[in-house]
């Protein structure tokens, strides 16, 4: 017995001392590479990583003069506090109805616009079509909703000379409760389709052209090419991309919401992120860091559990797993 553990000892010394000579001989050989990937790294490292940790503030009474290490422990309770919150309710339904809007009217925008931009047959009239509609995607958050403001404002935007020239009463449309959500699906749309239809016409690059041939030897029309070729062979794409928005469906666009705030406009505006952010940053006294830390801890389980879900239901329509 003792003989074969030393055996075994050094057989496992010699793999761990084989994979060392693989890996540094692989570094260098490949030493660039592995410099032009350490900024991004790094990066992941510093921003992304390394800020986990400091959710144990949700367990502490957290104080910046006392630190992580000083603060006093409370365990659970400021996850507590959440289920006695009178605002908590009002913000997680605010922030699901964007969400849903979202997942419900602009999701399928991108596959639409996609399927009928594929039907276009002259090159250069889709290129500049698809050019046109990627662009807002690199406009931020704060010019859109200038422009937004611009075109809806109750004295010289165009949408409100039109109003009044029809004979009714120009409408004040960022200061109305009611007109926050539909505003804010019509900055997504405008800015997020062109960057998602992208992905699924790259999708559509590899649908294999003989299936094309095939229905046309058949008598199919274009509608039919689109419904029974094109739309299945992007299935894939589109359940991804659909994982995706419902793991962000308690993540609103906080920059836009800010950019769009006003006290008039809270009862249907006000969301978990900007409730985080009121109560970290904008706090009456001292802000409550560990608080604001648990709702947003919260919120994430909450995401993950639904991203797992829909992951299960997904993986039994396509062969497709995140994780």
């Amino acid at each position: 017995m003792p003989v074969r553990k030393e055996k075994q000892t050094a057989l496992v010394v010699s793999k761990k001392k084989s994979l060392s000579q693989r890996l540094a001989k692989d570094i260098r050989r490949n030493w660039i590479l592995y410099l032009l990937m350490l900024p991004g790294f790094l990066s992941l490292v510093l921003f992304k990583i390394g800020p986990v940790g400091g959710m144990v503030i949700a367990f502490e009474k957290f104080s910046a003069f006392q630190g992580v290490f000083g603060s006093k422990w409370v365990w659970f309770d400021n996850f507590k506090r959440i289920f006695q919150d009178p605002y908590i309710p009002k913000v997680v339904i605010n922030t699901i109805l964007l969400a849903v809007l979202s997942v419900v009217v602009v999701f399928p925008i991108p596959i639409i616009f996609s399927l009928f931009l594929n039907e276009i047959r002259t090159k250069w009239i889709r290129g500049t079509v698809q050019s046109l509609s990627f662009l807002p995607y690199f406009i931020s958050a704060a010019v859109m909703v200038s422009i937004m403001a611009t075109l809806l404002s109750p004295t010289s935007g165009i949408v409100n000379s039109i109003i009044r020239s029809l004979g009714g009463d120009s409408i004040n449309f960022m200061a109305k409760p009611g007109w926050f959500r539909p505003l804010y699906v019509i900055l997504e749309i405008w800015q997020s389709f062109g960057y998602s239809a992208i992905i699924y016409i790259a999708a559509m690059m590899n649908i294999d052209p003989s299936l094309y041939e095939a229905a046309e030897a058949d008598g199919a029309n274009r509608w039919d090419k689109m419904f029974h070729i094109t739309l299945p062979g992007i299935s894939t794409s589109i359940i991804v991309m659909l994982i995706i928005s419902v793991g962000n469906i308690f993540t609103v666009n906080l920059d836009r919401i800010l950019l769009m705030y006003n006290p008039s406009v809270y009862d249907t505006a006000d969301v978990i992120q900007t409730y985080v952010y009121r109560i970290a940053f904008e706090s009456k006294g001292f802000p409550d860091y560990s608080y604001g830390t648990a709702v947003n801890i919260l919120k994430s389980v909450i995401a993950f559990i639904l991203v797992t879900t829909v992951n299960k239901v997904a993986d039994k329509f396509a062969e497709t797993r995140l994780f």
